[in-house]
């Protein structure tokens, strides 16, 4: 049978069709014979939390503190509370209230701090507490931020004429019971093969006193706790702080797991109060720098532009409210702990991450 050319083209035509529908075939079912689902879009989940919902009905925020700790958290002549931590328990209840006096303290012990969280007895922890791993996986908790960085250290009395932590080869160490302080104590000394007698008191209110008794050669805890101490004794000038600092203590604060949107809310005020001044926005100037400012991360900040507040559930005041409360956050430090405090502790690694010298204070970036 004789061939013609034609029909040679017609076959070759007829392959080519063949291959292309079975190509297109595959890429409709995955080449398994199914037809593949058509793309979905899926929707982020609303911005609610219940945590803030409560603090709203009740009128006031809780908040955990330290039961007293000079500089940090404690009540004055009048029974009035003061300290670094409580100014940012201010700060929230402004932005999420409007009002910074909206709030009700809960002086905790260490013991007792995460189970109020969990319980609901408090709604924010901020009490000088340690942010760890085990912590956010076994106590039921997340952290929401960082306002401290400290380190643990030793207070000793001058008579001893010690240079080193390393010289307290021996020595009895007063420490707090079932604390990251007791832990770090243990980890330092045998990291250096070191002998040392661990005296171990409940609190460290009881830790400092045993040290004042001279039940101890040496006082144990963060290096702002030991200031703080240190005021407290009969005479202080008697005592001081050896420059080894054995451990890194992030200290920040607490909410509850599970309660995604609530920890959001804490940590942009914490945020937008370190962001208060890297921009130069304080106290006295907030409301001046919202009608003048030119510069959008203020006007941002501000509430000027933008719905950075609706988003989180808040005001567009939310930030601007929180900083004419308590001022930003150089300004925190300085009145409780810092050079205008009978702490005089310096910046170091709480200076913003600008300065000179650099800290480790960077507020992520809100826009």
């Amino acid at each position: 049978m004789r061939v013609t050319r034609a029909r040679v083209w017609a076959g070759i035509m007829l392959a080519a069709a063949t291959m292309v529908a079975a190509c297109g075939d595959r890429g409709r079912d995955g080449g398994d014979g199914e037809t593949a689902a058509p793309e979905t879009v899926t929707e982020a989940p609303a911005f609610a939390s219940p945590t803030l919902r409560a603090i709203r009905q009740r009128g006031r925020l809780n908040c955990g503190v330290h039961e007293g700790l000079i500089g940090f958290a404690y009540t004055d002549n009048r029974g009035a509370w003061r300290g670094f931590d409580v100014d940012f328990c201010r700060a929230l209840a402004a932005s999420v209230l409007g009002n910074a006096d909206a709030v009700r303290f809960v002086p905790l012990t260490t013991s007792q701090r995460f189970e109020a969280l969990r319980s609901g007895r408090v709604d924010v922890l901020w009490r000088t507490t340690s942010w760890t791993l085990s912590r956010e996986a076994q106590e039921g908790v997340r952290f929401a931020g960082v306002n401290y960085y400290d380190g643990q250290g030793f207070l000793v009395r001058k008579a001893l004429d010690l240079a080193s932590a390393t010289e307290l080869n021996g020595a009895r160490i007063c420490v707090q019971r079932a604390s990251t302080s007791e832990l770090n104590v243990a980890d330092w000394f045998r990291a250096r093969g070191i002998e040392y007698q661990p005296v171990v008191s409940a609190n460290e209110e009881a830790a400092r006193e045993a040290y004042a008794r001279e039940d101890c050669d040496a006082f144990s805890a963060d290096v702002s706790a030991l200031a703080s101490a240190r005021t407290l004794l009969p005479n202080p000038d008697q005592h001081v702080i050896l420059p080894d600092v054995i451990s890194k203590e992030p200290l920040g604060p607490v909410v509850k797991r599970g309660d995604e949107a609530w920890t959001s809310i804490v940590r942009w005020t914490l945020n937008a109060v370190i962001l208060a001044e890297e921009l130069g926005v304080t106290r006295e100037n907030v409301g001046q720098m919202a009608e003048d400012s030119t510069d959008p991360r203020v006007r941002r900040l501000l509430g000027e532009e933008g719905e950075l507040g609706p988003m989180l559930g808040l005001s567009k005041t939310w930030a601007r409210n929180a900083i004419q409360a308590e001022g930003n956050y150089g300004e925190i430090f300085a009145r409780n702990v810092g050079a205008d405090s009978g702490l005089d502790l310096t910046r170091g690694l709480n200076a913003q991450w600008n300065a000179q010298p650099g800290g480790l204070i960077y507020a992520l970036p809100i826009r």
